[in-house]
């Protein structure tokens, strides 16, 4: 599993390289911008998934529609993978896209759904592989009939590689062809590290954990496969999206020093670029802080936010490229704290960027927090969606989208002992 953010804390001396620090431009804070008068207006939103779901993924299809799903349990220590799709105001009934006893959960590394412009669904989700309890892999399937029926799953990483594989993110590659990239263990397993020590991430020894990519038609073949990193952080999250010069991929690097910064990756439909950081924060953990960064893209723009402790306290920052992902200017505060726990979501609005995350209450409950910034990540709106009874990872991480003028967040709250899937809609002044 994970290492824990508050245990991440308690163990290690987080501390910037100096020489990088002295170097770095001066970070705009975004939140001394005042904010407008007139507050955002939250409304509950009620979703589909029964008491004792959890693990949502929330995705906006292009024709507008929202598509929710969620692990439930059913009664017999199996999962049931289900999905439902909010049409003109109504949730339709679920469906299951996956159940069994072979599932592997975890509460950051969630299963997801995509749809494509030739009304393609895609779906994945972790099946354990064995022998090893941590020995899992990412099972992908699609749906040519709105979810009805799905092809038969298939690993997007060649059959019997040790280790664990995960943290997925899609894109579209094309109308009618899916993207994926995902966090592989097939070169810690040649060397030998498939172990994890106290049921977390093995973080020692040589080997590292890489990203990799594939694409897939509209047969559910796999039509290329690429390393686009050796060295990546074993269990944050990745992000994607499209540019006019192709997708790009988001995600937390691992230098040999044990640096973890936010780097980025495009492909141009043959070709990927060489990593680079989004920007050189200098955070040293040999550790894996499962915060992951997020991104959105508009044309040439694209947008990145993500959670780091380079200067010993918890911080969100953000940055904004005007070439594909190839610079960035410098970046930006959203959030900076001992408060702040991160969790990222973030969407396009318009001319606005939407960014939720969750921090914690005086009373160790969790709060969920939504800003609103214009394109250069000034000008905040901030709303507090929801104070959570959930505390820890038992949040997991919450989802965000942007559709009819509003946002539209889905999360994990806790009623007693059970985890529900909570909504709620945000309108903006």
């Amino acid at each position: 599993m994970p290492v824990a953010l508050t245990t991440c804390r308690r163990m290690l001396a987080l501390l910037a390289l100096a020489s990088i620090v002295a170097c770095t431009p001066a970070k705009r804070d975004a939140e001394n911008t005042a904010p407008a008068a007139t507050p955002p207006v939250v409304e509950p939103w009620t979703l589909p998934a029964p008491a004792g779901a959890a693990q949502p993924d929330l995705v906006a299809a292009p024709d507008g529609r929202l598509l929710l799903s969620w692990l439930e349990p059913t009664g017999n220590e199996a999962l049931r993978f289900r999905l439902s799709q909010w049409k003109t105001h109504a949730w339709t009934p679920p469906v299951t896209i996956a159940e069994g006893d072979d599932f592997f959960r975890n509460w950051a590394d969630t299963p997801h759904v995509f749809a494509l412009q030739d009304g393609s669904l895609w779906a994945h989700w972790l099946r354990s592989t064995g022998p090893s309890r941590m020995d899992y892999g990412v099972d992908l399937v699609r749906s040519a009939d709105g979810g009805t029926t799905w092809t038969s799953p298939q690993l997007v990483h060649p059959a019997g590689t040790p280790g664990d594989h995960g943290f997925v993110t899609f894109w579209p590659q094309s109308r009618d062809r899916l993207g994926i990239a995902w966090l592989d263990s097939r070169q810690k397993a040649a060397a030998g590290h498939t172990g994890h020590d106290g049921g977390e991430h093995d973080h020692a020894g040589s080997a590292a954990m890489m990203l990799r990519a594939a694409t897939y038609d509209t047969q559910a073949k796999q039509t290329g496969e690429w390393p686009l990193d050796v060295s990546t952080c074993d269990c944050c999250t990745t992000a994607s999206a499209v540019t006019d010069r192709g997708a790009v991929v988001v995600y937390r690097g691992r230098s040999h020093d044990e640096i973890r910064d936010t780097r980025i990756v495009r492909f141009d439909g043959e070709r990927w670029t060489l990593p680079r950081d989004v920007h050189t924060d200098g955070w040293r953990i040999a550790g894996c802080p499962v915060n992951g960064p997020v991104v959105v893209a508009k044309g040439s723009r694209v947008w990145v936010a993500w959670y780091t402790e380079a200067e010993g306290v918890p911080e969100l920052r953000a940055a904004r490229s005007d070439d594909a992902g190839d610079t960035f200017g410098e970046p930006v505060t959203l959030a900076k704290g001992t408060q702040v726990l991160g969790r990222l979501a973030l969407a396009l609005a318009g001319d606005h960027l939407l960014a939720s995350w969750l921090e914690q209450t005086p009373d160790e409950r969790q709060s969920l927090v939504l800003g609103r910034y214009d394109a250069a990540w000034t000008q905040p709106q901030r709303a507090e969606v929801a104070t959570l009874s959930a505390r820890g990872r038992a949040s997991g991480i919450p989802r965000m989208q942007w559709r009819d003028d509003a946002a539209w967040l889905a999360w994990v709250d806790v009623d007693g002992e059970l985890p529900r899937v909570v909504g709620a809609r945000v309108v903006f002044p």
